[in-house]
């Protein structure tokens, strides 16, 4: 099977599986972070193929949609990649990014490192930054019917990885818990470049957004 065939059916599978997914979640996710792939592989050396697999795949069964079971996921991936008689070594490696690709409050030491899990988790954190980003994070709040913003609730700086899943602040917490966190956090030079331009769209967004909270503007 040559390789553009795996991806295409790689794509028509993701798109089924994700077809009633939350709106921050869902399929048009997956293509946005898989063109950032695309984009980040232009200056990498690394297997396309394991980077592309990782992309399209990494958000099969987001654990959080799955009463936190992070296995569904890896295991959802190998029965599709098996199916479609991809070797041992790629379904691996493919399985690793999707083991250790999230942010998971930011105190998880990924357990596996290649150029390719670099390259996937930088496209994946550009799509929690910046305009898609901000329309993301209040689209999840709605879904949880979290409220906008508390005063009275500050963000949790030092959350273990349990904390942070059952997390239930509102939705403005997640930019300090997690988002205006990520610019420091990319692996990939153009990553890290992209990431600049998009944190400073959410700190311009929060000033607004408290001026507009405070009655100022």
């Amino acid at each position: 099977m040559i390789a553009t065939d795996l991806i295409s059916n790689t794509i028509l599978f993701v798109k089924q599986q994700l077809a009633d997914a939350e709106g921050g979640h869902d399929w048009f996710h997956i293509e946005r972070v898989y063109k950032n792939s695309l984009l980040l592989l232009q200056k990498e050396t690394c297997d396309e193929t394991v980077v592309k697999l990782g992309a399209l795949l990494h958000d099969i069964a987001d654990s959080k949609f799955h009463n936190g079971d992070e296995t569904i996921g890896p295991k959802t991936a190998r029965v599709f990649l098996e199916k479609e008689e991809v070797g041992e070594e790629t379904i691996t490696h493919v399985l690793h990014i999707i083991e250790n690709i999230s942010f998971k409050g930011g105190n998880f030491e990924k357990q596996f490192h290649s150029k390719e899990l670099d390259i996937v988790q930088d496209a994946d954190r550009l799509d929690a930054l910046g305009a898609i980003g901000i329309a993301r994070t209040f689209n999840y709040g709605g879904f949880k019917n979290r409220p906008l913003y508390n005063p009275q609730i500050p963000p949790n700086l030092h959350m273990t990885k349990d904390e942070y899943k059952s997390n239930s602040a509102p939705t403005l917490n997640h930019f300090y818990e997690k988002l205006l966190l990520l610019k420091d956090k990319m692996n990939t030079e153009t990553g890290k470049q992209m990431a600049k331009e998009r944190h400073h769209f959410m700190e311009l967004f929060l000033s607004q957004f408290y001026a507009e909270w405070d009655g100022e503007k």
